[in-house]
């Protein structure tokens, strides 16, 4: 059943990216829902959940992308990866934990692509660094913590009402 999901969520995820997740942008950026959903999986699931969610997410990207093949593909699965291990280590996941950890995530990815890109020149680097990849991550953080939020009180409403049934 899980898997199932999982396939789900890559077959939808992917087209909703490139398709009508254009509109929703901040002067050009878009926040990655790929690298979003990889993230709660692994703090909602583990870090192999996160981990296979976040490279079967990256395989579809890298493959409906004009982009470098398999870029997201580490990317994505690592931060799955390690946004599993966060809530390993952690006694209780709260939103500005999430908040935190999909910043840092989000920042080490756009770092590994701006690496893969090789840009040479210093002002576009600095101007990459600081108008995509930090907007990006807390774009990025804040989408997380969003949809975190949401799936929490989900959770705890229907924990509530199996408690008030006892």
């Amino acid at each position: 059943m899980k898997a199932m999901i999982y396939v789900a969520l890559a077959v939808a995820i992917v087209p909703l990216q490139s398709t009508l997740w254009q509109a929703v942008n901040i002067d050009g950026i878009r926040p990655d829902l790929g690298l979003v959903a990889a993230c709660l999986v692994g703090f909602l699931a583990g870090e192999l959940d996160g981990l296979l969610l976040g490279c079967l997410l990256g395989f579809s990207q890298d493959i409906f992308s004009a982009g470098a093949l398999w870029l997201n593909l580490v990317t994505k699965g690592g931060a799955g990866f390690l946004a599993g291990l966060v809530e390993r280590q952690v006694a209780h996941l709260t939103p500005m934990l999430v908040f935190v950890a999909v910043l840092i995530v989000s920042a080490l990815s756009g770092a590994i692509v701006i690496v893969a890109m090789k840009l040479k020149a210093f002002d576009d680097l600095w101007f990459t660094v600081g108008r995509v990849v930090v907007l990006q991550a807390v774009f990025d953080a804040l989408m997380g913590v969003g949809v975190y939020w949401v799936v929490q009180r989900r959770f705890l409403a229907e924990r509530f009402l199996a408690e008030d049934r006892l």
